[in-house]
């Protein structure tokens, strides 16, 4: 259903998805307004994007695509100027949209921060939030807990922007209607194509053609510089091999990080809000205190009718529904005085008035979900993984530094960088500058064997970071510099270019004449596939232009003929036959319709927004080697 509207939108956004940072819980950090104006990338009226925010920005960005393309992953595609550009402009964009939220007056309850961020993956043991993996993850990305959870307060705010436009498109049903009918009717074709193959034969090309193209189109054949290498692979996952972990070890690691084994209690609460901020006038604040004192009373004079009443007078709208039933939760999970308040009752014990930054609550404990502890045999075998690869990585990062400095000093030979980490010299096929071939030949790789320095002096490059913790130096054997093809070795290449050129020349001329007589009135004996039925979204292996020819063409009388030349095939006719109206269309489909075409102005509303904003505002980039921002 609507595909059609979204058939290069979605293109567009899985490319997208994949070269800008996401919007949610990653996209700014608290902001640095004392940085030094060389560790300044950019400004968003006065306020400073520093370097290492950007850095830290790329860097998430690299680990996030690494876990989604896995194999695929080329980390040299951060050294685009354009994807450090499209990083810089998110962040940027970001950084406007938390200021237009608080102009705005908008606010993110703690509560919400804490549960965002209790639903992070990275952050949990076994399905649950845990505080100690919150801390180390943090703490690998020089971040402090206030300090990331300033930047998901903030990335929450502007998420509130985003969606105030995105959830409030407008779509009329008239125009529904009108997408429904366009989108769902069906055109009833039969096709007949004309292959350049079958003119291949009719074609023909001298010797002459062939070298005046060859000499009008030098640049075609061109051949890159290519080299052969030797090189050596240091890798820490080389080193799991050489490296032990004992039942001993494992079990005083299991002793000392109890807590990583463990799932953590858990209790399960409802309560009654009335709702007053801390900021309130201090009468607001009575006034939703003597509420709340008076549904404290009715409570405890009939306990059974405290999810009654929370669906009566709780004003948090995401609890009051279900009776004010919170579900399960960790420690620290909610804001300090209602999680200190939960985890003092019984169950079934209902609490006093207890007070937040949102109001005043009342909460009944309904169930404890005590911790749990993995018994060590069942933990032994992770535990030793971890230590094993633990000691690897020490091991690398001990040798790293030795290995670097052996390929420098001894340049001329990469066999006693090999012999100190007990790799072996491999032999590479034939590479090319400026062809990427994945890991170990990524374009970061290749940089460093096509240095002037290696290829003159045969000297071997630096030891070059592939991927995290894989080291890779190079030395080049044999060397073929840039140079022109000659037409000898290129001559049959050339031919058969021009004679599928003339081929495909041919069968247009062929299917113009044809639709021509065609559409003339003329009866030609053709070999028609068989009929079928295409939509504007549902049109099998038709191409898109030509199925957009098939839905301009006149309906008014049958059979009506088409034609459309196909690069590289050759040529497609047509014959519609009929046209097939949708089923009615019922308030359900409409609907449906009305939702996505209120997404689709909602976004496009967004868009007109942002770049509103970002007209208005006062906004300098001092980032060097990235391409001008996309109007």
């Amino acid at each position: 259903m609507f595909d059609f509207v979204h058939e290069n939108k979605r293109l567009v956004q899985i490319i997208l998805a994949l070269i800008i940072l996401p919007f949610a819980l990653w996209g700014v950090s608290s902001y640095d307004k004392s940085g030094n104006a060389a560790d300044v990338v950019a400004t968003v009226n006065g306020t400073k994007i520093t370097q290492k925010e950007f850095e830290n920005a790329l860097n998430r960005q690299q680990d996030r695509m690494r876990q989604q393309l896995g194999a695929n992953f080329d980390a040299s595609m951060f050294e685009n100027p354009q994807m450090k550009r499209a990083v810089l402009d998110n962040l940027v964009s970001q950084r406007l949209l938390v200021e237009r939220a608080k102009t705005a007056g908008l606010t993110v309850p703690d509560e919400q921060v804490a549960e965002v961020i209790a639903g992070i993956g990275a952050f949990q043991v076994d399905g649950k939030f845990d505080k100690k993996s919150y801390e180390t993850v943090l703490a690998n990305q020089n971040l402090s807990p206030l300090t990331f959870e300033a930047s998901v307060h903030d990335d929450l705010l502007g998420q509130q922007m985003q969606d105030a436009y995105v959830q409030n498109g407008f779509a009329a049903n008239t125009v529904a209607d009108k997408i429904i009918r366009l989108n769902e009717q069906q055109r009833v074709v039969s096709v007949s194509p004309i292959s350049f193959q079958s003119l291949m034969s009719q074609a023909k090309v001298d010797d002459a053609a062939v070298k005046n193209y060859y000499d009008q189109n030098s640049s075609e054949f061109q051949a890159h510089e290519q080299a052969k290498v030797e090189y050596v692979k240091f890798s820490a996952d080389d080193l799991l091999a050489k490296v032990k972990a004992s039942d001993e070890d494992a079990r005083k690691y299991y002793d000392e990080h109890h807590n990583e084994f463990g799932t953590p209690e858990e209790r399960r609460a409802a309560h009654i809000l009335i709702a007053v901020k801390g900021s309130a006038p201090q009468a607001e604040q009575d006034i939703a205190k003597a509420k709340a004192e008076q549904l404290l009373q009715q409570v405890r004079q009939n306990p059974a009718k405290f999810a009654d009443l929370a669906r009566k007078y709780s004003q948090d709208p995401g609890s009051a529904a279900n009776g004010g039933d919170l579900g399960y939760f960790g420690s620290g999970a909610m804001v300090k005085p209602f999680d200190a308040a939960a985890f003092d009752l019984k169950v079934g014990e209902i609490s006093g008035l207890v007070k937040s930054d949102f109001g005043f609550h009342i909460i009944k404990l309904i169930a404890i979900k005590p911790s749990r502890v993995l018994p060590f045999d069942e933990a032994r075998q992770g535990i030793v993984n971890k230590l094993r690869q633990q000691k690897a990585d020490d091991m690398f990062a001990e040798l790293a530094e030795k290995f670097s400095n052996t390929v420098y000093e001894q340049s001329d030979t990469l066999k006693p960088a090999a012999e100190l980490v007990g790799a072996k010299v491999e032999q590479s096929g034939w590479l090319v500058k400026g062809a990427a071939a994945g890991e170990p030949w990524t374009a970061k790789m290749l940089q460093a064997i096509f240095n002037d320095e290696v290829v003159k002096n045969k000297r071997n490059t630096a030891a070059i970071e592939v991927v995290p913790n894989t080291l890779v130096a190079a030395r080049i054997l044999e060397y073929k510099p840039a140079a022109l093809r000659s037409l000898s070795e290129v001559q049959e290449q050339v031919r058969q270019k021009l004679l599928r050129q003339q081929a495909q020349e041919l069968a247009v001329k062929q299917g113009n004449s044809l639709l021509e007589k065609l559409q003339g009135g003329s009866k030609l004996k053709l070999s028609w596939g068989t009929a079928q039925s295409v939509t504007r979204a549902k049109h099998g292996s038709l191409d898109m232009g030509l199925v957009r020819k098939i839905f301009q063409a006149n309906a008014d009388k049958f059979p009506q003929y088409i034609g459309m030349e196909l690069a590289q095939s050759g040529y497609m006719l047509v014959r519609l036959d009929a046209v097939k109206e949708g089923d009615a269309i019922d308030d359900a489909k409409r609907a449906r319709y009305a939702q996505q075409l209120r997404q689709l102005t909602g976004e496009e509303m967004f868009r007109a927004y942002l770049a509103d904003a970002s007209q208005h505002a006062a906004i300098k980039v001092n980032l060097p080697e990235t391409v001008p921002a996309q109007p």
